[in-house]
């Protein structure tokens, strides 16, 4: 078998796990989930589900991988048909190999498409601060002028794009262990300097608004309003621990793919997780917030939703002394949580071409490149974000979901359970309690099938699942103008089927390649 690239140490693989996980979701996405979920109502089954759900899945995902990559495999397809056939045959084998290449094809394409040109607004907003281009503006009208110029949007984007495509292309070990090696280290750097700054703020606009009363809002347990929207919190809570491991992606799989058949994967994954809790909690929880309750109070700190980060900080940044400077210190946090992540889901497309169609790495990078400029576009040209929104909707959680649950069918239930553990426990430098494998086996899926149910009784009430799409859902949920929006929203449904399709017969070739004796005889032939 051909020899695959490995990562050169423990240290970049720990680095580059966590550079995965820790992206946007820790800085941008988890603030206005905090501040639109409660905060203190949010943080109580936040923690239910990274226990009954990211810490068993990211188990799952890591031991997935390199249970592929002895194989010759970073790619979902073919890892799903591989432990699937140990109960089942082949060619129902390949049903399993086939959803789980469709789902990862899916979310690693569409979800670069329009997350990529938020690194781009990153980009952007880390010169904005730098010049002090929005200072003395309407922080809002300045961020919807930037989306309205497309020439400016294309090149942050783009710039964005060809400087992931530079670490791509240069390997695992030579490229993205380097370039995590830097960033990642940067990155605490840059947040625990604006941790710091946030709670020195004091209480410079008035002195019932302060940082320490945003700390009390994030930390103090809120029950009644938990009680009240038990089902809404704890989905989105379940939602983030999802988003914010880079769970459901096919992208741990591909990561872990690249250890040797012998190399821990119990403590690097809980290491991994303790990094991402500790930059999602203790850093990101201590920025946003706490600074938007300093400078705009309680009230628009906790109704700054989506546009916290783009919208509402930059407001923070003009009035507080030295703003330039911690203004570009929090974009160039952003961008450097994004890339770090966005690398990932590159590489996985990338591995794609290398294994199952041979292309040199470097080619492939650029074939991805061209592939992932062309998904993009339509994202870019969309000042509404409606094009986005969709596209969210459905990629940014209930794919991840959907992967996460036949994660836990394949590669736990019909991998067979003991097979499992026992593969889990291989060169591992911890025990994983015992305590765990009904959590895995039991739980953890049961949690997700609630997870999906709700997802779609909340997509069924909103009308999003109707052909026509509601007046409620494209202005309410999408926030686009009906019915101008309602072909934005159809051409995005369009492309992601074609997708779909594209990641099933993608998945249907690579294992057909490799396993089409066994599938033809329906009966297992290869096996290490």
């Amino acid at each position: 078998m051909e020899e695959r690239d490995r990562w050169a140490t423990k240290l970049g693989l720990i680095l580059a796990m966590a550079g995965n996980a820790i992206g946007l979701g820790n800085f941008w996405r988890f603030p206005y989930q905090l501040a639109s979920n409660g905060g203190g109502a949010f943080m109580i089954p936040y923690f239910v589900a990274l226990i009954f759900l990211g810490i068993p899945v990211m188990w799952v995902e890591w031991t997935t991988g390199r249970y592929g990559g002895k194989y010759g495999h970073g790619t979902i397809g073919p890892m799903f048909y591989l432990m699937a056939r140990e109960s089942v045959k082949p060619k129902t084998a390949l049903i399993f190999g086939i959803i789980g290449g469709m789902l990862a094809f899916s979310v690693a394409s569409l979800l670069s498409s329009y997350y990529y040109q938020i690194i781009g607004w990153s980009a952007a907003y880390t010169y904005y601060s730098l010049t002090g281009a929005y200072f003395g503006k309407d922080t809002v009208q300045f961020f919807i002028s930037y989306v309205t110029n497309t020439k400016a949007v294309i090149f942050f984007w783009a710039l964005t794009m060809v400087i992931l495509g530079i670490a791509v292309a240069q390997g695992v070990s030579k490229g993205i262990e380097r370039w995590v090696k830097v960033m990642m280290p940067a990155l605490y750097v840059f947040a625990i300097i604006l941790v710091l700054r946030a709670l020195t703020l004091g209480s410079p606009v008035k002195p019932e608004w302060s940082a320490i009363k945003g700390l009390e809002y994030i930390w103090k347990p809120n029950f009644q309003a938990l009680s009240q929207n038990f089902f809404k919190i704890s989905l989105a809570a379940a939602g983030q621990i999802f988003f914010t491991l880079s769970l459901g992606m096919g992208i741990i799989h591909n990561y872990a793919s690249y250890l040797g058949p012998e190399d821990d994967v119990a403590l690097s994954g809980i290491a991994t997780v303790s990094l991402n809790e500790f930059a999602e909690v203790i850093l990101g929880g201590s920025l946003a917030i706490p600074i938007a309750f300093a400078y705009l109070g309680p009230e628009q700190a906790v109704k700054g939703g989506v546009g916290l980060a783009y919208m509402a900080l930059p407001n923070v940044f003009a009035n507080m002394p030295a703003g330039q400077i911690f203004g570009a210190f929090w974009f160039l946090l952003l961008w450097f949580a994004g890339f770090t992540s966005a690398i990932a889901t590159y590489n996985y497309l990338v591995a794609m071409l290398e294994e199952d169609i041979k292309l040199d790495r470097k080619i492939g990078t650029w074939v991805v490149f061209g592939f992932l400029f062309l998904l993009g576009l339509p994202v870019a040209l969309d000042s509404s974000l409606v094009y986005l929104s969709e596209l969210d909707m459905w990629v940014g959680s209930y794919f991840l979901v959907l992967l996460g649950l036949f994660d836990v069918i394949v590669a736990v239930w019909l991998f067979k359970p003991d097979n499992f553990w026992e593969e889990l426990h291989k060169g591992a430098y911890i025990d994983v309690p015992g305590w765990f494998k009904p959590i895995m086996t039991i739980i953890a899926p049961l949690f997700m099938i609630v997870l999906l149910i709700g997802n779609t009784k909340d997509y069924y009430s909103m009308g999003a699942l109707a052909l026509h799409v509601s007046k409620a859902y494209v202005e309410g949920v999408l926030g686009g103008t009906y019915p101008d929006a309602v072909p934005i929203v159809l051409r995005a449904r369009l492309v992601i089927i074609a997708i779909l399709i594209i990641g099933a017969i993608e998945a249907y070739m690579a294992i057909k390649k490799k396993y089409g004796e066994e599938l033809a005889k329906n009966e297992v032939i290869i096996k290490m």
